[in-house]
């Protein structure tokens, strides 16, 4: 029998706002749809050691329970699980298609500022553009001793062979519709670093594996995302999940809500004296 199970995934670095209040109910909604069968899962993405706070973590817990959520357990904390990381870039390391790249954001920047021609912006991107392969056809020797002296570097795919592999994708989405795939507007994307074992992009969709999700609900500015997602699934032989990318919930100028607005957290709204209702109210997501 097909169920829906879906997730909210938070980092904890900040205070949820009513951007992830939305995201969450929005979630739990589309498994109740599925009446008793219906999961709920949450997931703690905390392999941001720099950023990631154990009292951060201790408030989303008590965001969700104040507004009426529980979730199956266990919950996935992604700290705990960096050997499901590792097997991932080892099977893909093992077909060619990562390669160290030792630029800092600064000299991407400037090598895509020199080249000829405007540089390909991307939305959604930290860098705006794709990587100019700087790295690319390093002497493997040479990449093999700068790794071994400790140098700060990433894992980079290759994105053109990647899609070469897998040949054409699709994916489906419950509000824009069937899907063809283009990782390629991504360029080499960054997949590991020497801080951080897994980019959001491979953590993420191993994650949704490993917890059998059938629907990834997330935010619209994601969307672009999934692109490269559906390719991550073709290279690592896993499921494809639906997706569902919902409205973002912005501000009274119309911006993106951040964790520094603390007037926008639900932490702030329940110390105010509102209630669960008043946020629902808020964000359009009224219990039926």
């Amino acid at each position: 029998m097909f169920y829906t199970r879906t997730r909210f995934a938070p980092s904890p670095t900040g205070n949820l706002h009513l951007g992830h209040a939305y995201s969450a109910l929005f979630a739990a909604r589309e498994a109740q749809k599925s009446g008793i069968n219906g999961q709920f899962l949450l997931r703690i993405e905390d392999i941001d050691f720099d950023r990631c706070r154990p009292e951060f973590e201790k408030i989303i817990y008590e965001d969700l329970q104040w507004l009426g959520l529980s979730w199956n357990e266990p919950v996935r904390r992604q700290s705990l699980h960096m050997s499901d990381y590792k097997n991932g870039i080892d099977h893909l390391s093992a077909r060619g298609l990562l390669y160290p790249c030792f630029c800092t954001r600064k000299k991407i920047k400037a090598e895509v500022s020199s080249s000829v021609g405007a540089p390909h912006k991307i939305p959604s991107r930290p860098e705006g553009y794709i990587y100019p392969g700087i790295c690319r056809n390093l002497d493997t020797n040479e990449s093999a001793d700068r790794i071994a002296s400790g140098a700060a570097h990433a894992l980079r795919l290759k994105i053109d062979l990647a899609n070469a592999m897998v040949g054409k994708l699709t994916w489906h989405d419950n509000d824009a519709g069937e899907q063809t795939a283009h990782p390629e507007i991504f360029g080499d994307v960054v997949l590991a670093r020497k801080e951080i074992p897994a980019s959001y992009h491979l953590a993420v969709t191993l994650d949704d594996a490993i917890q059998k999700i059938t629907l990834v609900t997330r935010g619209e500015d994601l969307f672009l995302a999934t692109h490269l997602h559906r390719l991550l699934q073709a290279l690592l032989d896993l499921p494809v999940p639906q997706y569902h990318h919902h409205k973002i919930i912005t501000d009274e100028m119309g911006k993106r809500l951040a964790k520094r607005a603390h007037s926008m957290t639900i932490e702030a709204f329940r110390q105010g004296g509102r209630t669960p209702e008043d946020v629902r109210a808020i964000i359009g997501l009224q219990n039926n």
